[in-house]
């Protein structure tokens, strides 16, 4: 059975460079960056844009990718992408997730404060690490 994963995950910081997580309501209900798999057919461009309106309600704007993750412990490949919510605009949560709520970066986990300065440190060399 062939269980690897590919994904496209925004990372969405606010004026005072928190970071915007959103609760699960499934699997484990852990907090994660807005994004998903992949679709067949999908560019990683196309993912993160469809995968953020279908669970913030918003398009984010401004896309840049600034790096590849590899994740052994759930066998996927995930493409982080530093983006913006335009101005005015109001997160509809879907029915995945439950609550959304602005992170310090200190209060994130190892491998999401990894992610986040790569794209806060971004220079236009996107960022590969194994994790």
């Amino acid at each position: 059975m062939n269980t690897y994963r590919f994904g496209a995950h925004a990372i969405i910081l606010n004026a005072e460079g928190q970071v915007l997580l959103l609760k699960r309501t499934y699997g484990n209900k852990g907090w994660s960056t807005p994004g998903g798999g992949i679709e067949p057919g999908e560019t990683i461009h196309d993912a993160l844009i469809r995968e953020c309106i279908e669970e913030l309600g918003v398009e984010v704007k401004d896309p840049i990718l600034t790096g590849v993750y590899y994740h052994s412990n759930v066998q996927s490949q995930v493409a982080m992408f530093r983006c913006f919510l335009p101005k005015g605009k109001e997160i509809k949560l879907s029915e995945e997730h439950s609550e959304y709520k602005w992170f310090p970066l200190e209060q994130l986990g190892e491998i999401q404060r990894i992610r986040v300065n790569d794209a806060m440190e971004y220079n236009g060399r996107v960022i590969s690490r194994s994790f």
